[in-house]
């Protein structure tokens, strides 16, 4: 593992850490299990709730791969969560389209500003996550080819 990889890292479970603190706090004393979180979306956090669990995954996978000095585990992990995350995201979107029950409004997501209009926010968001699903197989094949 480079320097620079391993300089990543460090700074990668040190920001998990904090990550999943702060979620903890948002979630057990703001009561703000659901409030979006931008910023941490590449880690797969949408929510605080999120954050408690994958802050704490993504601290954990961090310090595994750096035990291990080994960069490419690290990446196949992150792909390997990913083609998981999208496929589950893909799910939920697709039962968002079709149900009467809404668990977040469309008009709440980004983008809706740019279709105006519910049902097609869930299945531009469904597609968006089918996109991540193939993208992620692609480097789990790959990264898991290089990996062995």
């Amino acid at each position: 593992m480079t320097e620079l990889q391993n300089i990543f890292l460090t700074v990668f479970v040190v920001l998990n850490f904090l990550i999943f603190l702060l979620s903890l706090y948002q979630c057990k004393l703001k009561n703000n299990n659901l409030g979006i979180t931008y910023p941490l979306l590449p880690l797969g956090i949408f929510v605080w709730a999120d954050g408690v669990v994958f802050g704490l995954f993504w601290f954990l996978v961090a310090l595994f791969a750096q035990a291990l000095s080994d960069w490419i585990l690290f990446l196949l992990i992150f792909s390997v969560f990913w083609l998981v995350r999208s496929i589950g995201e893909t799910i939920y979107y697709f039962n968002q389209q079709f149900s009467g029950i809404k668990r977040m409004p469309g008009k709440s997501l980004p983008g809706y500003k740019i279709f105006n209009d519910e049902y097609t926010i869930w299945f531009v968001y469904q597609i968006t996550c089918q996109v991540i699903t193939v993208v992620s197989i692609i480097t789990t094949v790959y990264l898991f080819n290089l990996w062995l």
